[in-house]
């Protein structure tokens, strides 16, 4: 593993994470207006949540990197080169996830919460399966709602309904899905690199 592999692999899992959260932000401002921003929301994360998708894409690049590593050190197998058709998958029903977070509607916001949650853990199931995944999922949704509730509390990010602690109560199930998709989309760059170099050696 090079620095210049880490790089690119890191840039491009960058670039994905911007996508991804300019796209969610949409979705839920569309659907339901959860967060405090107008219509003309591009002008105004351009202005104002500047700072958002470049937060997403820089955790989205050490999430999937961090996965394929975090692999490499517990002896845990990886996919094979080429499986990007699971991958798509994954990134679909992730999208799916976000889409309902924004839809759905249910009696109580408990009942929305309990149905993410039980989405996230089947796309961990369907497209993962991993211990480590399923951890670092974890981790990662505890960690990154901790964040927003500082945030929030703080003022710098704000949302219209917030009601458990500052923030949505479904959030922890959107981190810990996004986490295992961008571990996934990490571990595929991962194979892409493993096997040019076991190419290599061979021919060496």
């Amino acid at each position: 593993m090079t620095g210049t592999s880490v790089a690119v692999r890191g840039s491009i899992l960058f670039m994905i994470g911007v996508f991804f959260s300019i796209i969610f932000h949409f979705i839920q401002i569309n659907r339901r207006h959860v967060t405090n921003l107008p219509v003309e929301f591009l002008d105004n994360l351009l202005a104002k949540e500047w700072w958002v998708p470049p937060c997403c894409g820089l955790a989205s690049a050490v999430i999937g990197l961090l996965y394929p590593c975090l692999d490499h050190h517990l002896g845990e197998s990886g996919p094979k080169k080429g499986e990007w058709s699971s991958v798509m998958r994954c990134i679909a029903v992730f999208v799916g996830i976000n889409h309902a977070s924004a839809k759905l509607d249910f009696a109580n916001n408990m009942q929305l919460s309990m149905t993410l949650a039980a989405m996230s853990i089947g796309l961990w199931w369907l497209f993962d399966r991993s211990p480590s995944g399923f951890g670092l999922g974890v981790g990662i949704a505890v960690l990154a709602t901790l964040v927003t509730q500082l945030l929030v509390y703080n003022g710098i990010y704000s949302y219209t309904q917030a009601e458990f602690l500052f923030v949505r109560s479904w959030c922890p199930c959107i981190f810990f899905s996004g986490g295992v998709t961008m571990g996934n989309i990490g571990r595929q760059l991962a194979a892409y690199e493993k096997d040019d170099q076991t190419e290599k050696a061979k021919v060496d």
